[in-house]
């Protein structure tokens, strides 16, 4: 029978110490990992790094960049970490041309501000200024000089009153495809119709109708106006009924007797 090494107590002491000090290193290295982490951690919270550092606001087509970011309050001495996203949403939506915003955080130091604006329906024209009408009704400081009106159209020889109040209110129920259809929409009242509107449109019609049933009339046009397409162009009455005067004979009935 072969005769197996005995290993005694003795021998093994000095590999079970090597072992055990071993694992002791392990956490130690483990502990010395958690606790640099933990100083790293509370140098980072109280130092500038933790603070943000950008600030992007996407979809904005009409308030700039600049003051959507001074209504949000939102700037480099606060914390990354610290921001109430929903108290930044309800500040930014306090303005009369934003309708929603949303606040994301986006590692490691950037604000995301997403918004979506009320549309400008209409444009109202007051001497040499033009003064933007929100889908909400709400009229706007003049544009700055040397800016025109764009994709809405202008309202012309109207003045502060009930009428025009009247109007924003129509022009909210009115499609955006139709808006961008109209270029400018006249006041012209007379004696037996004090709510008269003009219509001049992009594709070349004129449209006579009523602030009254103004939303109600306009949506249909693109609907009646493709029915037209085969007849000559002209002014288009959209009021109790709908037809159509061309141009043509608009220009008889105005030529003077000789």
């Amino acid at each position: 029978m072969e005769d197996r090494k005995v290993v005694t107590i003795e021998d093994r002491i000095p590999t079970l110490k090597a072992q055990r000090k071993q694992r002791a290193n392990r956490r130690l290295i483990v502990y010395l990992s958690i606790f640099f982490f933990l100083i790293l951690l509370i140098i980072y919270f109280q130092s500038s790094l933790s603070h943000i550092r950008n600030v992007e606001v996407l979809d904005n087509n009409y308030v700039s960049q600049k003051e959507i970011q001074k209504l949000s309050g939102v700037d480099e001495s606060i914390s990354f970490w610290n921001i109430n996203t929903k108290k930044i949403e309800e500040s930014v939506e306090k303005s009369k041309e934003i309708s929603e915003a949303t606040v994301t955080r986006k590692f490691p130091a950037t604000v995301l501000i997403e918004v979506i604006e009320n549309e400008r329906v209409a444009y109202l024209k007051k001497g040499s200024k033009y003064f933007p009408i929100l889908q909400t009704g709400s009229i706007l400081k003049a544009l700055p000089k040397g800016d025109t009106p764009v994709s809405a159209p202008i309202l012309m020889q109207w003045n502060e009153s009930t009428e025009l109040s009247d109007m924003a209110g129509e022009l909210r129920k009115v499609k955006m495809s139709v808006i961008n259809r109209i270029s400018e929409i006249h006041y012209t009242p007379d004696d037996n119709k004090a709510f008269n509107l003009t219509l001049y449109m992009t594709d070349g019609y004129e449209v006579r109708t009523s602030i009254n049933t103004f939303a109600e009339k306009v949506n249909s046009y693109p609907l009646i106006v493709n029915k037209l397409k085969d007849k000559p162009k002209g002014i288009l009455y959209l009021n109790e009924g709908s037809w159509l005067e061309p141009y043509e004979e608009v220009k008889v009935d105005e030529k003077p007797e000789s």
